[in-house]
């Protein structure tokens, strides 16, 4: 078996499944869980007051083009590095840099809003800070997870921690929405930087450093980029479960992603939506609302524990519903699929990341929680040539359906690998 073999029974064993929603048992997780939540509430807090007023003031898509690019590109180009960080470094300070930069990007744009001095090259400069922000904490965040919990309970803490990202998801667009019409863009934004300050404060009286299970294991940070990020991919080859899931992720984000949201402005208007948009706010939440509905399903009966095949099998299953989604003929079986891929995507995610950060050697565990980052999350600028351009040339539907099918073809090809004689004794 590659990788350490007692870490896999931690995971799979008959403890992990003994409690539902396992990881809320403990105390510390449920502070971290809630001040999460809120950090995740307020990050789409200012995604919908700031993409409101850019496209006021500059009525701009290629400003709304580059807000993506410089979301999810630092998660390309740097987690390894910032995964490094995290091995190297107490966790928590990484965390609370990362809050400070999210607290600096509110607190800009609320004064240049309140001011009116807002400029095309301000707002390019603090999507860029507001990007920083989101990998600085990435790895840390699942370190600290690992602390808290450890192995025996790790997927339900991933598990609820990513169901989280979706509730926020959900709770971010009402809360924004009634920040400004309270108080208005500026001051809505300026409010939005106190939502930050739990998170900082939790972690000031708390003794997780993301090593504690691990002992003290310091030393150099490598150099950052993608070819450091191959070149660790070439030293966890060894371990052909943390090679698919990386892979499986990769796959998932880069030909789909999370590009079809961007256009479901379109999917919305072939379904019937109406003029009060109430249809495409539906289409728009139907996935988040499937995760968390997934996530609340899987804990409360103690279903898939960490296993590749299943982490797989949940993969395809997902990208057959996304696949089927631009074909679906009526607005209900549209809203069903989605709410099933939301589930399914859950499923598949939280497992993979599972089963990446328990095999992964201690001394490189950041790096490897990075390197799978820069797949499932880096990635991402990728589905916005594969559903998006090509969906220009070929139409979305087309893109979406074809490009779920790449995903379903790479999948049965790790399953096909996975299920070779000498790997089908192995979790």
């Amino acid at each position: 078996m590659n990788g350490p073999s007692s870490v896999v029974t931690a995971a799979t064993g008959p403890a992990s499944s003994a409690l539902r929603f396992a990881a809320l048992h403990s105390p510390a997780y449920r502070w971290y869980f809630l001040a999460g939540l809120l950090t995740m509430v307020a990050d789409n807090i200012e995604h919908v007051i700031s993409y409101w007023v850019i496209f006021q003031a500059f009525h701009s898509p290629s400003l709304a083009g580059f807000a993506v690019i410089s979301h999810w590109l630092p998660f390309l180009v740097f987690s390894v590095y910032t995964g490094a960080l995290a091995d190297r470094f107490d966790c928590r300070p990484l965390i609370q840099v990362s809050q400070a930069l999210f607290m600096v990007a509110s607190l800009a744009w609320g004064l240049l809003f309140l001011t009116g001095t807002l400029q095309m090259w301000h707002a390019v400069v603090i999507l860029l800070i507001h990007g920083a922000a989101g990998v600085v904490a990435a790895p840390a965040t699942q370190l600290i997870l690992h602390d808290i919990v450890g192995a025996e309970h790790l997927q339900s803490a991933i598990r609820l921690y990513a169901s989280s990202r979706y509730l926020s998801i959900l709770l971010g667009p009402a809360v924004g929405g009634g920040l400004m019409l309270l108080l208005g863009p500026a001051w809505g934004l300026l409010a939005n930087v106190l939502i930050y300050l739990p998170l900082c404060a939790w972690l000031i009286r708390v003794p997780y450093t993301g090593h504690l299970h691990d002992g003290d294991r310091r030393g150099p940070a490598p150099r950052f980029g993608l070819r450091e990020a191959w070149v660790l991919f070439s030293q966890v080859r060894s371990d052909r479960r943390i090679t698919a899931m990386i892979v499986l992720g990769g796959a998932t984000s880069f030909f789909v992603g999370n590009a079809f949201q961007a256009q479901m402005p379109e999917y919305a208007q072939h379904l019937g939506a109406d003029d009060t948009g109430m249809r495409y706010s539906v289409l728009l939440a139907a996935n988040a609302a499937g995760a968390v509905i997934g996530a609340v399903l899987l804990e409360s009966a103690n279903l898939l524990r960490p296993h590749v095949r299943t982490a797989i099998l949940c993969a395809i299953a997902w990208g057959v519903t996304m696949g089927l989604f631009p074909a679906a003929g009526s607005y209900g079986l549209a809203v069903a699929l989605l709410v099933l891929a939301g589930i399914f995507n859950i499923a598949f995610t939280s497992m993979a990341q599972t089963l990446v950060q328990l095999l992964a050697p201690p001394r490189v565990r950041g790096s490897i929680v990075g390197l799978f980052n820069t797949a499932i999350l880096g990635l991402r600028a990728g589905s916005g040539v594969t559903v998006g351009i090509l969906g220009a040339f070929i139409n979305v539907y087309w893109s979406l359906a074809l490009s779920s099918a790449a995903v379903v073809v790479t999948a049965l090809g790790l399953l096909f690998l996975d299920a070779s004689p000498s790997r089908s004794s192995k979790p």
